[in-house]
């Protein structure tokens, strides 16, 4: 709408099916691209910059492919190929303006592409803007295609894409892991369960654990975002491939699958390749399984932290920040605790892209925008988390090696290893008095004389205690075999 400060010529009338819309008059977008500013302010963010290159990779594809079945012409072609590499290359992300949730199932960001591509052609071969005489966006751009195919296509390229950048991560932080595993292998620590003692554990065993974990983590994923590599393209509206050529239908994955460097395959059903989003909802399953296990690992890493003085203090933590604006001195876990949000966030994402995926109805899926929009966002952060984790975190702890051994020293849980050697009833008095009288539990063993004081030297070896087996097994055997013959 023009006001008096804005005069007639800043702007260009063009057309669709609802009337007459007034475009910014150097606007590589059209009609639709303007309605959707209006209808759709929700988030505020545009499309992420990769969906943007994803889908003029689509678009390229299916341009070469239309030429090879006759419906475009060498001429056109040529433009058009031109405008997507531009959009590939991110140069025209400026007119890529539609929110990132929007109605229609993408339909207003796949005009948006379509406006966009048919200008900026129109514009390389010396044709004036938003005409379509010449190229158009939906008789050039978007033939043998609709958003049911083009946007859910698109959306994969574009997961593909990105959690390539998360295994990477991913990898290094499982390899920083087992660096600490190495590296704190001698560190013998207490054990906890239920939050109390348990048996002596080697802190090399526990980041040890944790990069086991996040090896299952990758190859979940692994699996899970290569069931993405199925699209739908030529499936048109509803999966029936209504207005796509059968030889396009045949060779668009093919093309598409060369121009992303991306392996892809045809949807086997193109009717479900359509409707159903459980692929995407697995990627996301996986995604919130990471988010979980990290979260865990940090959760651990902050009480094993917790102190300096008045907590466990079995490990350092890098120091990255001041904590407190009104405790000088005071450090706090920020990175653990950075990491911790972003799964949670993660974690909710996975709710909303669970109930997208329930909500479809019939041959369409209409909620992928949102759907995509929480799977990118997800996939990012668990990117950006791992990375800082590693860099921040992981790669710096230190073990607290005389607080460790206190930890140790002091608790009478190692009394399990002389439970096959005295009885469970007598090792359980026995931790019982010790704990009451607070007494070292080796005074309280030999008191007893259930045991001798060089089984008690043999047993309490709190090595032997992070290994299998049973400590002082040789000397308990003979005893037992001196019992039988006795």
């Amino acid at each position: 709408m023009t006001t008096a400060a804005t005069p007639a010529s800043a702007f260009r009338l063009e057309h669709d099916s609802l009337g007459e819309v007034q475009v910014p008059a150097q606007a590589l977008y059209g009609a639709q691209t303007q309605r959707a500013i209006s209808n759709f302010q929700i988030t505020g963010r545009t499309m992420h910059p990769q969906m943007i290159r994803s889908i003029g990779m689509v678009k390229k594809a299916s341009a070469y492919c239309n030429n090879q079945c006759g419906f475009l012409d060498d001429q056109r072609l040529k433009w058009i190929m031109e405008a997507c590499d531009e959009v590939i290359a991110g140069k025209l992300n400026e007119w890529f303006i539609t929110d990132c949730i929007q109605g229609g199932a993408g339909t207003s960001f796949n005009m948006n592409a379509n406006e966009v591509i048919a200008n900026r052609a129109a514009q390389l071969a010396g044709k004036p803007i938003g005409t379509y005489d010449y190229i158009h966006p939906n008789d050039h751009i978007n033939f043998g295609q609709s958003t049911n195919d083009v946007f859910p296509t698109a959306g994969r390229l574009t997961c593909l894409t990105l959690v390539e950048q998360l295994i990477q991560q991913l990898n290094e932080l499982q390899q920083s892991l087992l660096n600490k595993a190495k590296e704190f292998d001698d560190v013998i620590k207490m054990g906890r369960t239920h939050l109390q003692d348990a048996v002596p554990i080697r802190l090399g065993q526990e980041f040890h654990a944790y990069a086991t974990m996040v090896g299952r983590d990758i190859k979940r994923i692994r699996i899970a975002f290569n069931d993405l590599k199925a699209v739908n393209m030529g499936a048109t509206a509803v999966g029936t491939g209504l207005n796509a050529d059968e030889k396009y239908k045949r060779i668009i994955t093919p093309v598409l699958s060369e121009i992303c460097g991306i392996t892809l395959t045809s949807a086997k059903d193109l009717v479900d390749g359509t409707r159903n989003c459980d692929t995407l909802a697995f990627a996301s399953g996986a995604l919130k399984v990471l988010a979980v296990n990290l979260s865990k690992m940090c959760n651990d890493l902050r009480l094993m932290a917790s102190g300096p003085k008045a907590g466990l203090a079995e490990i350092r933590l890098p120091e990255r920040q001041p904590g407190s604006s009104i405790m000088p001195g005071k450090v706090n876990p920020v990175i653990a605790e950075v990491c911790n949000q972003a799964c949670f966030n993660v974690i909710g994402n996975d709710v909303t892209i669970a109930k997208a995926a329930e909500a479809g109805q019939l041959e369409l899926n209409v909620f992928e925008p949102v759907l995509f929009k929480n799977l990118f966002e997800s996939i990012e952060m668990m990117t950006n988390a791992c990375r800082t984790l590693r860099i921040n975190a992981i790669d710096g702890i230190q073990a607290n090696r005389q607080n460790c051994l206190f930890f140790v020293e002091r608790a009478v849980s190692p009394i399990t290893a002389f439970a096959p050697h005295i009885g469970y009833a007598n090792a359980s008095r026995i931790a019982k008095q010790a704990l009451i009288e607070n007494r070292p539990l080796r005074e309280v063993l030999l008191e007893s004389g259930l045991i001798t004081e060089r089984d008690v030297e043999v047993i309490m070896n709190v090595q032997e205690m992070t290994r299998p087996g049973i400590p002082g097994k040789k000397r308990l055997t003979k005893k037992k075999k001196e019992q039988v013959e006795g």
